[in-house]
C-alpha cells in the first residue's frame, strides 16, 4: 500500500530529527508546498559556529528548567524557527506552506511560523505550551495531530 502524503513526510521529519543534538527532546521538522514539494527541514540544535549542548551539558537541566518553559533559556534553535530562518535566509517562500514536526510547536515557532506564511501544522508529540494553540487559533494555522496510518 502506498503512503499518504502525511506518513511520508512525517517519516522524513523522524529522520531529520536524528540530527538533532538537544540532549532533552529530539525534534525534526520539514516544510511542504501546496503542491506537495520539500521547502526545506530543520531541526532543533545549536545556532551555526555555536558549541553543541551534547559537547556543552543541558543548560536547562543546569538552571532545572521544566519542558514547555522559558525556552529562550536555551542554546538550541527550535525546528520549526530553523526552517523559517533558513527559508529566510535563501530566498524560499513559505506561504501558504504545511510543516510537518514531531513535536507540537512552542509559542515562539508559531508566531515565526505564521509571520513566515504557513497555514497548517501537522504534528505528533506533545509539547506543554497551551497557548501555542490560542495564538494558531487567532491567525487562523492550523494545528492538526497526526495520526500514524495502520498497515
Amino acid at each position: 500500500m502506498r503512503k499518504s502524503w502525511d506518513q511520508y513526510f512525517m517519516e522524513i521529519a523522524h529522520l531529520v530529527a536524528t540530527r538533532s543534538t538537544c540532549l532533552r527532546r529530539q525534534v525534526g521538522a520539514v516544510a511542504v508546498s501546496k503542491d506537495n514539494r520539500i521547502l526545506g527541514t530543520g531541526y532543533n540544535g545549536a545556532l551555526p559556529g555555536a558549541p553543541h549542548c551534547d559537547k556543552t551539558g543541558c543548560l536547562r537541566d543546569q538552571l532545572k528548567i521544566p519542558s514547555g518553559q522559558r525556552q529562550e533559556i536555551c542554546r538550541a534553535q527550535h525546528a520549526e524557527a530553523n526552517i523559517c530562518n533558513f527559508a529566510a535566509r535563501h530566498g524560499v517562500a513559505l506561504d501558504g506552506a504545511t510543516i510537518y514536526v514531531t513535536s507540537r510547536p512552542c509559542t515562539t515557532c508559531v508566531k515565526a511560523m505564521a509571520t513566515s506564511g504557513i497555514k497548517r501544522v501537522i504534528y505528533e508529540g506533545d509539547y506543554p505550551d497551551s497557548f501555542a494553540c490560542q495564538v494558531a487559533d487567532e491567525v487562523g494555522m492550523g494545528l492538526i495531530k497526526f495520526v500514524p496510518e495502520k498497515i
